[in-house]
């Protein structure tokens, strides 16, 4: 199960899972998008089903999580992406609806999802894989995003609390640490700000920005059984823009 799998780094992902042979339930608050990667995943040979969710809304959280066992039986694996991105301003300018609505997507929304998946993972007794999309602003500060760095880095407190918790149980929590990727969401800002993407590839020292497919083989590897020791890791997947 991908959230906010209709685009960017959630599409990535969806697609690869599929290619590696897993039945997907791609995710998103974007129906069309939702259903376009499902259909695109199809035609490639692979399994997926869409499904609209709002993960700030704990019913349509529930929903999904049981949508998914109901149409392929179990749940094994869970790619926590769905997130926003807000604009920059000075942090005595964020407004608090603003501020609530990233936290309520960025972190709340990663908490239901794993409450739910966590569940049903522990009733199904056989283990399980969980990723969340956390960004390399859960780790040093995002000047200018206040609420974007507060919500990125408590979901790798969340991702934490839940691997030491549960690996008795053999469900592993870990974290992908992406770095400014090249994704629809990010080309939107950046043609309304021109000049940005200079700045941007400046504290880059690859040179550019991250490919969607870049990180997801992370959030792939993550769950795969190539990766069965390994959970609580907050894994960066930027090029060493956090490392300069």
């Amino acid at each position: 199960m991908v959230t906010g799998g209709g685009s960017g780094i959630g599409l990535a992902a969806s697609r690869l899972f599929a290619r590696r042979g897993a039945s997907v339930v791609v995710a998103d608050v974007d129906e069309p998008a939702a259903a376009s990667a499902a259909r695109a995943i199809a035609e490639e040979g692979g399994t997926a089903e869409p499904f609209a969710v709002d993960v700030s809304d704990d019913t349509g959280v529930a929903a999904m999580v049981a949508f998914a066992v109901e149409r392929f039986g179990q749940l094994d694996c869970a790619f926590n992406n769905a997130g926003v991105s807000p604009g920059f301003s000075a942090f005595h300018d964020v407004d608090p609806d603003d501020f609530a609505r990233v936290l309520a997507v960025n972190l709340t929304g990663v908490f239901l999802c794993m409450r739910h998946e966590l569940r049903v993972m522990v009733e199904q007794g056989d283990g399980g894989a969980i990723v969340n999309t956390s960004s390399g602003a859960g780790v040093v500060a995002a000047p200018g995003q206040p609420h974007y760095t507060a919500a990125k880095h408590g979901v790798l407190g969340l991702t934490k609390v839940a691997a030491a918790e549960y690996a008795g149980r053999g469900i592993r929590v870990n974290a992908v640490l992406p770095g400014t990727t090249d994704t629809p969401m990010l080309r939107r800002y950046l043609e309304t700000n021109p000049g940005v993407e200079k700045l941007i590839l400046r504290t880059m020292p690859a040179g550019r920005l991250a490919r969607p497919e870049e990180v997801a083989e992370a959030a792939v590897w993550l769950c795969s059984d190539a990766a069965s020791f390994v959970s609580g890791e907050s894994m960066l997947v930027d090029g060493a823009q956090v490392a300069r």
